[in-house]
């Protein structure tokens, strides 16, 4: 497999976003943004140990979901984390054997496959319930939305999808800072995602949104977003 990643921060800030590269996989989380939580304990450090731990635990063979909710269960034990009170990120993980091509997608980090026709991989759950007035009541709970935080049952609650790998010809998976491009802002289509330059997608995205500082074409609450995609090509 050919793997190809881009990383971009929202300016004046550290990504939280993170990338992991492993001989047959490749993980790509976007730990959320607090403004209440010490540097040493934020979204971006999370994202870190649970990148790393990911990596630690991927097998050949086990479930994507088992892999994530042991993780998930063992950074809460070493760490303390409580549940409803811990920092947290998204998760995607892409998987590859001779014959098949796994993926897993938990919250808004979608995983997008290339072949006669287009599979987007998306948990759309926190999206479907941004209506509600506390969005957090709804968080790791049933019928409500979920994300990897201290909650091991999470893991179990990610989308999946298997691809015979020989009916795919490009894989990409990516954090919302990058979507967006596509789903909010209309800036390209999924399939300009398997051939465009990954800087340049970054790029394009950041200047559109340096022309909306107002936020008045696009609704959301910061200009920028932290930007994280991985594309591979058998």
């Amino acid at each position: 497999m050919k793997i190809e990643t881009a990383e971009q921060a929202a300016p004046g800030r550290a990504s939280e976003d993170r990338i992991r590269v492993t001989s047959n996989a490749v993980v790509v989380l976007d730990g959320v943004t607090s403004q209440t939580r010490p540097p040493d304990r934020n979204g971006g450090w999370y994202a870190t140990q649970l990148a790393d731990e990911l990596v630690r635990l991927l097998t050949d063979t086990d479930p994507l979901t088992d892999v994530l909710a042991q993780a998930i269960e063992n950074l809460a034990a070493e760490h303390g984390l409580v549940p409803g009170d811990a920092p947290s990120s998204t998760a995607s993980i892409v998987r590859w054997n001779d014959e098949t091509i796994d993926a897993l997608v938990l919250c808004d980090t979608p995983v997008v496959a290339f072949g006669q026709t287009t599979h987007v991989l998306e948990d759309t759950r926190l999206q479907d319930l941004r209506s509600q007035p506390d969005i957090l009541a709804w968080k790791n709970k049933p019928n409500g939305w979920w994300v990897a935080e201290a909650v091991p049952a999470a893991g179990h609650q990610a989308v999946t999808a298997r691809w015979p790998r020989s009916e795919i010809r490009s894989v990409v998976a990516l954090t919302d800072g990058v979507s967006c491009g596509v789903s909010e802002y209309g800036l390209f289509s999924w399939e300009d995602l398997a051939e465009m330059p990954l800087g340049e997608v970054l790029d394009r995205i950041h200047e559109a949104e340096r022309g909306d500082s107002e936020h008045s074409r696009w609704a959301r609450y910061k200009t920028h977003d932290d930007q994280a995609i991985a594309r591979i090509t058998p």
